[in-house]
């Protein structure tokens, strides 16, 4: 993600409008963002289903140095269909 992509990155993302095969790109793009923007914990929203992009997701934040951790939601923030993101500050 980049400015010249005219995308407004907040605190949530939303990945049902995602191809699988397009969150690991995304994921790594979308923590960048994130941290340039000063946000210390983001929300991923994956949806419940068969877990496949929550998977996805969990394996991409594992990999990214840049998360301090991660956990599923509470459920008044969706549960298991979502995750919450600690963002390492510097």
């Amino acid at each position: 993600m980049n400015e010249d992509d005219h995308e407004v990155v907040g605190d949530v993302l939303d990945l049902h409008t995602f191809r699988p095969s397009d969150v690991k790109e995304l994921i790594p793009d979308y923590i960048a963002s994130c941290i340039e923007r000063g946000y210390q914990q983001v929300r991923i929203i994956h949806g419940k289903g068969r877990g496949t992009l929550r998977r996805i997701v969990h394996a991409a934040l594992e990999r990214n140095e840049a998360v301090e951790s991660y956990e599923l939601a509470e459920p008044f923030a969706g549960g298991w269909g979502a995750t919450i993101v600690r963002l390492r500050t510097t």
